[in-house]
């Protein structure tokens, strides 16, 4: 009788022990991880975004209306659909296609740029040059948030 009050304190022990273990060890980090490699985050500027870079979305029709940048399979930039524009998700998305190592290379700018303007591969290419005055926005933008 007493080597069963044993075994089931024990067993209360093991079973009331292993969620208190768990739970400890899924503390969430108490700042951010670090780039890997010891790369830089870019600091992008959250008001001249909305000022300056989420009117070009809108003006040369970025938005997640039809198959366009309504993430999935489409693309790697998710941005808000054009009758509930949301600045702040834009901002994430957009923000996350910067190059700190080399901005004029980044996404963002390459991307919707012409082939023969130094572009890259996409389906739309609303800035035929670099002299492009949105071109010029959106990269002032980025320039910006990469050299402070």
């Amino acid at each position: 009788m007493d080597r069963t009050r044993t075994r089931q304190r024990i067993r209360t022990m093991l079973l009331l022990g292993v969620p208190l273990w768990i739970a400890h060890g899924c503390a969430s980090p108490s700042a951010p991880v670090p780039p890997p490699a010891g790369g830089q985050v870019p600091n992008l500027d959250y008001a001249t975004f909305v000022s300056s870079v989420e009117p070009v979305l809108e003006r040369r029709g970025c938005d997640a209306g039809g198959d366009c940048h309504g993430g999935g399979i489409r693309g790697t930039l998710a941005l808000s659909p054009a009758g509930a524009k949301d600045a702040a998700f834009d901002f994430e998305q957009v923000s996350r296609q910067v190059s700190v190592s080399d901005p004029d290379q980044s996404p963002i700018l390459t991307r919707p740029l012409a082939i023969g303007a130094g572009g890259t591969p996409h389906p739309d290419k609303p800035f035929a040059s670099t002299a492009d005055s949105d071109y010029v926005s959106v990269r002032t933008w980025v320039r910006a948030g990469v050299t402070q």
